[in-house]
């Protein structure tokens, strides 16, 4: 069995961001007394000079620490900053770049870890996993651990794209080929089914799913995929690993990330949602569900909209599979002839 962590809180509240050391303070008493560091990118800090000045009045020492980009080696040179300076908290302010980069510095320095989102886009703010560039274009998944706490302002959120809340909704979507995938691997003695994990990803999945609230928005929307996203995050944990969240659609969208990253620039929410109509089709499951949701959200995934031709398509997925050569999926199984890939990705181009 996995040892596995929860947050101190999970906070989805207008304004928050100016209580950070008071909502705190419960679970540790002296924390405004603390050295903190708060790590965001210069875009941001222009555009909330007020909230960032907020944080650093709620702390007795406080660093803004701007990153440039993110890449492992930048992970590590910060969690060597944060231990050579003595910070005791990282605060990570920002979206999936940031947020990966401060979440691995703090497993790094055993630093305590606040996860600050200011776009909802993917389940990265609570999974045990940092998604780092490495080489290259290439990015690889490192395992570190889970935010003490994660703090959401409603008002922040508000701001973000739209575009960034469906990549959101994505990411969420995709736990419904991803779950069926961790079974096949169960049954394929490649992976253990952890019954805990697997409810929480399919109640992630759910929450989306039979959500009415069609304001993505609204207050109640913002915290109905804070929740979904944070419950496929615990999933991991409590897995321990991401099979709960990732599966095929998953490793379509690395190989588009790894060999076709000149030519497509797809938001990685929207590649796993993209993913998830032809993993659904794999898997002989009902297409019509991931149609009718991914309609509903109106998610961009007609492939030729983000330059992702017949030949890319059909490329990426018989070369997904390589990606994650030790994770047994549905593409272990299925047909994945030009052939058949091709008339998936016109039928995509149709619908969508």
């Amino acid at each position: 069995m996995n040892n596995f962590r929860l947050p101190y809180h999970l906070i989805v509240q207008e304004g928050i961001f100016e209580q950070v050391d008071v909502v705190m303070s419960d679970c540790v008493p002296d924390i405004k007394n603390k050295r903190a560091i708060i790590v965001t990118d210069e875009n941001l800090q222009k555009l909330f000079p007020q909230i960032l000045a907020a944080l650093q009045e709620d702390f007795r020492d406080t660093e803004v620490y701007l990153v440039q980009n993110n890449y492992f080696d930048d992970a590590v040179d910060l969690a060597k900053y944060v231990c050579m300076n003595q910070y005791q908290v990282i605060i990570g302010f920002g979206g999936g770049t940031v947020l990966d980069l401060a979440k691995y510095a703090a497993f790094v320095s055993k630093s305590l870890y606040l996860c600050l989102p200011t776009t909802l886009s993917n389940d990265s703010l609570a999974s045990p996993v940092a998604v780092l560039g490495t080489e290259g274009k290439a990015r690889k998944s490192f395992k570190c651990t889970i935010p003490d706490a994660i703090i959401v302002d409603v008002n922040v959120i508000t701001g973000a794209p739209v575009r960034q809340l469906q990549a959101g909704i994505g990411d969420t979507i995709s736990k419904y080929t991803a779950l069926v995938d961790w079974k096949l691997a169960h049954e394929a003695g490649n992976s253990r089914v952890d019954d805990f994990a697997y409810m929480l990803s399919k109640m992630a999945f759910n929450t989306i799913y039979h959500n009415s609230e069609n304001d993505l928005k609204s207050k109640s929307f913002i915290k109905l995929l804070t929740q979904a996203l944070v419950m496929g995050g615990l999933a991991m944990e409590i897995a321990g690993d991401s099979r709960p969240a990732s599966g095929s659609e998953h490793l379509f969208c690395h190989a588009l990330e790894e060999n076709f990253s000149e030519q497509v620039n797809v938001t990685h929410g929207i590649a796993v949602a993209m993913g998830s109509y032809a993993a659904c089709i794999f898997q002989n499951r009902n297409v019509e569900k991931i149609t009718g949701i991914l309609k509903k959200y109106e998610l961009p995934v007609k492939p030729s909209a983000w330059g992702i031709t017949e030949e890319i398509f059909v490329k990426a997925w018989q070369q997904a599979g390589a990606t994650r050569a030790d994770r047994h999926t549905v593409l272990n199984e299925t047909d994945l002839s030009y052939e058949r890939l091709a008339e998936i990705y016109q039928e995509m181009e149709r619908i969508f």
